[in-house]
């Protein structure tokens, strides 16, 4: 069954919210006063593994019916 993106969209925005912004106060004091680029090349790789191996499993764990229930 194929899910509805706008759901999985509508479900990953609250599981992606919490995730960067824990990781930018996490490391905020390493990264005061870096160039954004250089923020974002550091953070990137963690948000991305962050939602391939936590997020977005535990979506569909907690809301697989809501996500791929049909229209």
């Amino acid at each position: 069954m194929k899910p509805s993106r706008l759901r999985l969209t509508l479900v990953l925005v609250f599981g992606a919210y919490p995730l960067i912004t824990s990781l930018l106060y996490l490391w905020a004091p390493l990264l005061a006063g870096r160039p954004a680029w250089q923020v974002a090349a550091f953070i990137v790789p963690q948000m991305v593994a962050g939602m391939v191996w936590v997020v977005i499993p535990l979506a569909y764990r907690l809301f697989g019916r809501f996500i791929l229930r049909p229209v």
